[in-house]
């Protein structure tokens, strides 16, 4: 009788599928930052600058709070294309 694999797949989509409420946080946020920049409550600088803070945080302690190395790097890599993305918004010297 051949096995029925559907609920080994599916699980194995769903840990591969993008987490939604991470998802919909992260986009909360990323509108949020750009939202307080476009009212002149913080600097593209201020953005940047905690963006980074952000980003030298989740490196020190992914790993203590159970992060595998490939979540944290793609979660240091989501924090880089913002801070990226800020950046190119920066006024020019």
């Amino acid at each position: 009788m051949p096995s029925d694999n559907s609920n080994d797949n599916a699980e194995r989509e769903a840990s591969h599928a993008p987490d939604a409420h991470g998802q919909a946080a992260l986009l909360l946020v990323e509108s949020l930052v750009h939202g307080l920049i476009a009212r002149d409550l913080i600097t593209v600088a201020d953005a940047v600058e905690i963006v980074d803070v952000a980003a030298e945080v989740n490196a020190d302690v992914g790993s203590d709070v159970g992060d595998s190395p490939a979540r944290l790097r793609k979660s240091l890599g989501l924090l880089d294309a913002i801070g990226s993305s800020l950046r190119r918004d920066m006024p020019l010297p």
